[in-house]
C-alpha cells in the first residue's frame, strides 16, 4: 500500500472526550491531515436524530434487508399498521403468522422479528437505555447477533446510527472500504486489511467510517492526500 497507517494521535482523556460525532471529528481532524482535508471537503458529520425506539429501529433494519427501498418501505408501513403503530416486542408476538404474511413479510423475516421480540423479552438482547449504557460495543454486537437474521453489519449500523457510539469500525462495509481507499490514495483494502488501519483513530473510528462513506459517494470531492 502507498501510505502507512493514519497519523491520528490519542484524543483527550475520558473526562474530556467529546460526546458527539461532530466533536469527535474536530479532535481527529486536529491530529490527522487526511481527516482534516475530509472535514474541509464534507463538513462536520451529520446524523439524523433517531425517531424510533431501539426495538423499532432493529425491526426496520430487518425489514429493509435485501430489498429495494420502495418495496421495503411499503412492507414496513404495512407491518407498522398491523401493529397498530406500536412496534414493541409484545405487539409483535401478538400478531398471527398470517398477519405478518399479509404485511408482506417473508417467512424468514417474520421469524427474525419474532426472534428479536422473544430475545428482548427474555433479556438476551438488552435495549433499555440503562442496560445499554453498561454494555460495551462488542457486547451489544454479541447479543444482537444471537438473533436470527441480524449479523455483525446490522449490529454495527445500530451502534453507529441509533446509539451514536463513537468507536464503530464496520470493516465489512463495502462503502467504508472503498472510501478509505479513495481518501488515503490506496487500493481498496479488504476487510482484514482495513481492521488495523482504524487503530490509530480509536476511540473515534465512527468519524472515519462516516467520512469514508462520503468519499465513496463523492470521490471527486475527496481531497488528494498527496497535495497536503
Amino acid at each position: 500500500m502507498a501510505r502507512d497507517a493514519p497519523a491520528a494521535a490519542r484524543g483527550p482523556g475520558p473526562a474530556g472526550r467529546p460526546r458527539t460525532l461532530s466533536g469527535a471529528a474536530r479532535v481527529v481532524a486536529a491530529r490527522d491531515p487526511v481527516v482534516a482535508g475530509l472535514v474541509d471537503a464534507f463538513g462536520l458529520p451529520r446524523l439524523s436524530r433517531p425517531v424510533r425506539t431501539h426495538f423499532a429501529a432493529l425491526v426496520e433494519s430487518i425489514v429493509y434487508q435485501q430489498l429495494a427501498g420502495a418495496a421495503a418501505s411499503t412492507i414496513h408501513r404495512r407491518l407498522t399498521e398491523a401493529l397498530g403503530g406500536e412496534v414493541t416486542p409484545e405487539t409483535m408476538l401478538a400478531l398471527a403468522p398470517e398477519q405478518l404474511r399479509a404485511a408482506g413479510m417473508s417467512g424468514n423475516k417474520a421469524a427474525s422479528v419474532c426472534d428479536l421480540a422473544v430475545k428482548v423479552l427474555d433479556g438476551t438482547v438488552v435495549l433499555d437505555p440503562r442496560g445499554l449504557a453498561r454494555e460495551g460495543d462488542e457486547e451489544v454486537i454479541e447479543r444482537l447477533t444471537t438473533v436470527r437474521g441480524i449479523g455483525r453489519w446490522t449490529a454495527e449500523m445500530f451502534l453507529l446510527f441509533q446509539l451514536r457510539r463513537l468507536d464503530v469500525w464496520p470493516t465489512g462495509d463495502l462503502g467504508v472500504r472503498r472510501g478509505y481507499g479513495v481518501a488515503w490514495a490506496l487500493p481498496m483494502p479488504s476487510a482484514r486489511e482495513l481492521q488495523p488501519l482504524g487503530d490509530g483513530f480509536r476511540p473515534y473510528r465512527s468519524v472515519v467510517a462516516w467520512y469514508c462513506w462520503r468519499a465513496a459517494e463523492q470521490p471527486g470531492e475527496a481531497p488528494s492526500p498527496v497535495t497536503r
